[in-house]
């Protein structure tokens, strides 16, 4: 089942309450009469647990042993995107940080700055959607704030979710393990998420549609650490400035060479074409159900087959190794045997994509 037809199949088990408003007002953010009935007509009710039901100014959390936090703010337009929605995507966004921390999420808090004007039917669709990436990812919303700006102040809606999480006992993630010889392996196509949202805009048709890949890769990455424990080196997940950026910035801040395999980067033929079209190179477009790792080279083969199992990891690739021959530099041998040199993306490819 697709997460769209998850998001609709639970929107038809939460139906819309009635409410006062068609769109969100100014009042709705005034932490008054119109703030509690928002409050507690959608947001407590859709997204209940015994934390959250305090209602206090934060939340009390027990935890026990090394703790992740993170936070990251989402300003994605359009909001509603094929394959998704703001809301699953910030669930999904502070989810994966924390899990490319090795550690398993556990609490969210969820911030939202809504423009005046919004329509209560898409707000409910983003709330919905929330409540399905947070149970899908089994993490609970335990905190929060809502804030209204006037019209023309925003663009419908910004979401600021932060997290914490307990790192796993076998956990040993770090730039300091990365080692020479080291597999890169990918668990997954490049770029679909970029292409999702650049397509949309663009008015770009194709046989079928390309959906963005969010989704959450927690479960996915604690059952490689409960196999591969401390041989996994390094994860991160390659969001804004896609896999090129993410591996040049390693490259630079370790001190080390990677070396790159064009033929071996996997990305569907759609995306591919879209990318073609539009003048953008997939090394550089972001993603949002993707994650790098850097995994000792005796494990390597066996990472990447296992990753094949898993929901997350059906096309995952080994993409490239670190050498120490060329230091701070990424070197991307083309199809062709022609090399080239991998930077940064120099400045904003594709504004408001996450």
């Amino acid at each position: 089942m697709t997460t769209t037809t998850q998001s609709l199949k639970m929107q038809l088990q939460c139906p819309m309450p009635k409410l006062d408003f068609e769109v969100i007002t100014l009042g709705h953010g005034s932490g008054g009469t119109l703030t509690n009935k928002l409050l507690d007509s959608g947001v407590f009710d859709l997204l209940n647990n015994d934390i959250l039901e305090e209602r206090h100014d934060g939340a009390f959390l027990n935890l026990t042993g090394k703790t992740a936090f993170s936070t990251d703010s989402f300003i994605v337009s359009p909001v509603f995107f094929p394959g998704g929605n703001i809301g699953e995507l910030a669930v999904n966004g502070t989810v994966n940080d924390l899990a490319m921390c090795g550690a398993v999420p556990q609490y969210l808090s969820l911030s939202f700055i809504i423009e005046e004007g919004l329509k209560m039917t898409e707000f409910w669709e983003i709330l919905v959607a929330i409540k399905l990436a947070s149970e899908r990812a089994g993490v609970k919303i335990v905190t929060g704030d809502t804030k209204v700006v006037e019209k023309g102040k925003g663009d419908k809606i910004f979401i600021n979710t932060s997290g914490v999480g307990q790192v796993h006992a076998q956990a040993n993630i770090g730039k300091r393990n990365i080692q020479e010889g080291d597999q890169i392996v990918v668990s997954g196509n490049l770029a679909a998420h970029g292409m999702a949202i650049m397509s949309v805009r663009e008015g770009l048709e194709f046989e079928t549609q390309i959906v963005s890949d969010t989704t959450n890769l927690n479960h996915t990455i604690i059952t490689l650490i409960e196999q591969f424990g401390s041989q996994i080196h390094w994860l991160t997940d390659p969001t804004r400035g896609g896999i090129a950026t993410v591996l040049k910035e390693i490259a630079v801040e370790t001190n080390i060479g990677i070396d790159l395999a064009q033929k071996n980067i996997p990305i569907d033929s759609q995306v591919a074409s879209a990318c073609e079209l539009l003048g953008l190179d997939p090394l550089y477009v972001a993603n949002e159900g993707l994650f790098i790792a850097f995994v000792a080279p005796e494990i390597a083969d066996e990472f990447v087959q296992k990753l094949r199992t898993l929901d997350q990891g059906q096309h995952a690739q080994c993409i490239g190794q670190v050498v120490v021959n060329h230091p701070k530099q990424v070197i991307l041998e083309s199809a062709i045997g022609g090399k080239r040199v991998v930077n940064m993306l120099p400045g904003e490819q594709l504004p408001r994509i996450c």
